[in-house]
């Protein structure tokens, strides 16, 4: 990631303990970094918000967008290599609600920089290790079936790609 202000949604429960175990198996530097989390905006889509963007801007456009949102129940999609690279990642559907919320965030006012990829979902399973083939078979071949509900979500300070400090985070409360 690059420096900046990102939005976050952190897995919780028991997925994000299932998810930490594959991170550390495969990636222990990437699991000691941020826990297992979705992107929302930052890194694709639209990229960081810049760091002097302060927490009453970030408050006063977020409420709003998490108020009208009700909790996201999504399913993962089977892992892929991410954008011809040896980075493996546990895909979303990048249509549907995700997508919904990712372009109200876009459309509030809020100033951001230019994304770097277009607006993939995802939990990040590998990294930073060049993995061998038979890890790269292994990991691609998981299948997660437990949904993924997305609640809240969080504004972080970035400074480098595991490094952020948690600034705001945020109930999703609307109903469908």
């Amino acid at each position: 990631m690059k420096p900046g202000i990102v939005i976050l949604s952190e897995v919780r429960g028991e997925l994000k303990a299932r998810l930490l175990e594959i991170q550390r198996q495969f990636d222990p530097k990437l699991a000691n970094g941020l826990p297992p989390h979705i992107t929302i905006t930052g890194s694709s889509g639209m990229g960081p918000f810049p760091s002097r963007t302060t927490e009453e801007e970030l408050r006063a456009a977020l409420e709003p967008i998490a108020r009208a949102t009700p909790p996201l129940h999504l399913r993962f999609l089977p892992p892929m290599k991410f954008m011809q690279s040896n980075i493996i990642v546990l895909p979303l559907d990048p249509n549907g609600p995700l997508r919904q919320l990712h372009e109200r965030i876009k459309m509030s006012g809020l100033k951001f920089e230019q994304p770097r990829f277009t607006f993939t979902p995802h939990v990040t399973l590998n990294f930073f290790r060049e993995l061998p083939p038979s890890d790269v078979k292994e990991l691609l071949s998981l299948r997660i079936e437990e949904p993924l509900i997305i609640d809240r979500i969080s504004a972080h300070r970035t400074t480098d790609q595991i490094t952020s400090k948690k600034i705001l985070q945020i109930s999703l409360t609307g109903t469908d």
